[in-house]
């Protein structure tokens, strides 16, 4: 990032604008085979990456584009949904959020992963328009790790834009 696109005044760090969402699976939220319907899913996580870009930004946000939506295992009547979203890169007026899904068992409180997504949301002022977004302080090895493999990710992203993908 150059320095005339940076904005280190009101820089942030990654847990400023970590989020956890909770949904219970409910019966309206099922498929026809019983299992948590993949749209219901997707419009929670569209939510979260909102609530943590808008966190990040503070400011209305936009989804640009999904990358990496991965169904790992399913979800049922009855189960708590646990969503964990986090910036993992921001460029000048976009951020990318990961965002981490588990089922939580009532028995014993453990979890194990359902999903995982990463968005891309752009930052929009009062006029519609895309607007620079605060940089992000990488606190942790695991999160400068992270911001490395969203590099990756955006220049594929990137690639499939150019080629029409």
């Amino acid at each position: 990032m150059s320095e005339e696109t940076k904005n280190t005044t009101n820089a942030r760090t990654v847990s400023e604008s970590m989020t956890e969402i909770v949904h219970m699976v409910r019966p309206n939220h099922l498929n026809g085979a019983g299992r948590l319907f993949g749209g219901a899913l997707m419009q929670w996580l569209d939510e979260a990456a909102g609530t943590v870009a808008m966190r990040h930004a503070r400011c209305n946000v936009i989804t640009a584009s999904v990358d990496n939506l991965r169904f790992i295992h399913g979800a049922y009547n009855g189960e708590i949904i646990v969503i964990i979203g986090k910036v993992t890169y921001v460029g000048r007026t976009s951020m990318e959020v990961r965002l981490d899904t588990y089922a939580e068992h009532l028995e014993n409180g453990m979890r194990h992963p359902i999903n995982r997504a990463y968005f891309t949301m752009v930052a929009m002022d009062s006029n519609d328009r895309p607007t620079p977004v605060p940089d992000l302080i990488l606190e942790t090895e695991s999160e400068k790790a992270e911001w490395e493999a969203a590099l990756k990710r955006r220049e594929m992203r990137m690639r499939r834009k150019e080629e029409g993908f």
